[in-house]
């Protein structure tokens, strides 16, 4: 497997490339943006381990270029802020994983080999996907509403694509994590964040409304029930 590590502290860099070599993985390192936007976008790699604050363009807008580029390889933002709008920055910037610095090397281990089983065995699903007037495609990234195209963001399409692929199914909020993220979050209302700007975008101007709460469940995208 082929990494890319974007990382411009070369104690941390050699460590990881050390250790990630010695696990089998063939790695690059970039020290950074610029170096890194060279290499990503002219050689394949199998998952990007990509820390937040590097020379250069920081490790987020990198990410979304990356992503704009509908590169789609697993990224794993690798970095000291911690906070829960720090990690909610990442998501919507199109990572797949964040780890905060300092990590257990293990733990990295680990987050690389589930980011590539994630990758590697991803359900195949239709290419567009509708329900009333919302059109979502799978290739394209794009979603519609009545002809209408609406931008979301890499985490809210992942979120609707998922919803849409079983309509009248509640989600709970620990699969949604599950599935979007690849782990649980606790003491965190991220979800329920994703979920309202979800529903801002293609509930609040159009009718039927689609994405429902299930209290004491999860959520669930249906169209509503006419009122008689």
């Amino acid at each position: 497997m082929k990494i890319l590590l974007v990382e411009d502290d070369t104690k941390i860099s050699s460590f990881v490339k050390l250790g990630l070599e010695d696990s089998g993985y063939d790695v690059s390192v970039a020290y950074d943006s610029a170096m890194a936007e060279k290499i990503v976008f002219s050689k394949e790699f199998d998952i990007i381990i990509l820390d937040v604050i590097i020379p250069g363009i920081n490790g987020y807008e990198l990410c979304k270029k990356i992503r704009t580029a509908n590169i789609k390889k697993p990224v794993l933002m690798l970095t000291s802020l911690d906070s829960v709008e720090d990690k909610i920055t990442g998501f919507d910037c199109g990572a797949d994983d964040y780890l905060v610095k300092p990590f257990h090397f293990k733990e990295l281990l680990a987050r690389i080999k589930a980011l590539n089983r994630r990758h590697t065995d991803a359900v195949v699903i239709p290419i567009i996907q509708k329900i009333a007037d919302l059109e979502l495609d799978s290739i394209s990234k794009k979603v519609s509403r009545n002809g209408k195209e609406i931008k979301l963001t890499a985490k809210e399409f992942a979120i609707l694509e998922y919803l849409i692929s079983s309509p009248g199914k509640v989600f709970k909020r620990m699969e949604i994590a599950e599935k979007i993220w690849g782990f649980s979050f606790s003491g965190t209302n991220l979800i329920d964040v994703h979920i309202n700007s979800l529903r801002n975008k293609i509930d609040k101007d159009f009718s039927p409304k689609l994405i429902h709460t299930i209290v004491g469940f999860g959520y669930v995208l249906r169209e509503e029930e006419i009122q008689h």
